[in-house]
């Protein structure tokens, strides 16, 4: 079963945003998430209407956030997705009229929803600010290590 990374994606395509001068273009962006520039713009397109990038035409035009990175939560990327359906298994309907399959989804419905509320809250806390924050401790520890290397030889 495919698993939806359209989240992932988007978190990947506005950290390198973040993390550059000026504006990317979508071959840039798909250079860097490893997909189609095809891929970027219609992703980028729902992005854009809900206020989060914007995007400029012609020469050194381009990608770039249009929001605060502090007040932007993951939960309101997932919303600008359109809320994709953040589990790939689900219940089983071939036979609604059994009871042995309606306590079965009784049972995954309940923890389903408990689940999904959960990871919306947690979504609701980490914002692209934190992402960001973390990517830049991680580039500068590499950047130390490399640095190491280097002066070991």
């Amino acid at each position: 079963m495919k698993r939806d990374s359209r989240l992932s994606s988007v978190l990947h395509a506005l950290l390198h945003m973040a993390a550059n001068d000026g504006p990317m273009t979508s071959e840039a962006l798909a250079h860097c998430m490893h997909t189609n520039p095809v891929v970027v713009r219609r992703t980028m397109a729902g992005l854009r209407q809900a206020g989060l990038v914007r995007s400029e035409k012609g020469h050194n035009g381009g990608w770039t956030i249009a929001c605060d990175l502090n007040a932007v939560t993951l939960r309101d990327i997932h919303a600008a997705l359109g809320e994709p359906a953040v589990f790939a298994i689900g219940n089983r309907n071939a036979a609604p009229e059994c009871l042995v399959e309606q306590a079965v989804n009784a049972a995954l419905d309940d923890t389903f929803r408990e689940v999904e509320t959960l990871l919306m809250e947690r979504f609701g806390r980490l914002t692209l600010a934190q992402l960001a924050e973390d990517f830049t401790g991680r580039l500068a520890a590499h950047h130390e290590k490399i640095r190491s290397q280097q002066n070991a030889v």
